[in-house]
């Protein structure tokens, strides 16, 4: 894939202005071609292999957070670079996830371009599928470089999206305990 990416990245840089041959530049298309494949990583995974089969038994029936997952994307409509947290609930329903799992199902959705309310909503109901559980929330809070860069300008922008599946969304005592646990 790189070396597909490389000679469009060189491109950019002559459409731009630049030599692509200045010493500072002349292997600039390579290092971005490699790191485009890297954040865009996710959409070459699948769920079931990310997964890897750790779910376990369990007879806990309490709710499980986990905060400050940390996420890097790409906006699709700019594709600039989207930085933030997220923060995952689930009540078990007979069986657990491994905890790295959760991490690798953010990274899989973030490295794909995106919006963050859609990636709110993937991490939701991949938790949701893998794991059967009574209820799943997440929320995410993320920093968006095209109103902070560009645009607007607004430095100290910073937007929060949630999705609340099952018992998270029909219990507010649920989603109150969620929130209280991330400090929300």
């Amino acid at each position: 894939m790189t070396e597909k990416l490389q000679p469009h990245f060189t491109r950019i840089i002559e459409l731009l202005g630049e030599d692509p041959q200045r010493e500072g530049l002349v292997d600039t298309p390579k290092r971005a071609a490699k790191a485009m494949e890297f954040l865009t990583s996710g959409y070459a995974q699948k769920l079931d292999d990310v997964v890897n089969g750790a779910v376990f038994e369990s007879n806990t029936d309490e709710m499980v957070v986990i905060r400050g997952i940390e996420l890097y994307s790409l906006c699709e409509h700019h594709l600039l670079p989207f930085i933030g947290h997220c923060h995952i609930a689930y009540i078990p329903n007979g069986k657990v996830l491994g905890l790295s799992k959760f991490a690798r199902i953010v990274d899989m959705f973030s490295r794909r371009f995106q919006i963050q309310e859609n990636l709110t909503k993937q991490i939701a109901d991949a938790v949701l599928d893998v794991t059967n559980a009574k209820g799943v929330g997440v929320i995410v809070e993320a920093k968006h470089m095209c109103m902070m860069m560009r645009g607007v300008q607004k430095q100290d922008s910073s937007m929060l999206s949630s999705v609340m599946l099952g018992a998270m969304r029909n219990s507010q005592a649920s989603r109150d305990e969620f929130l209280r646990l991330i400090g929300k």
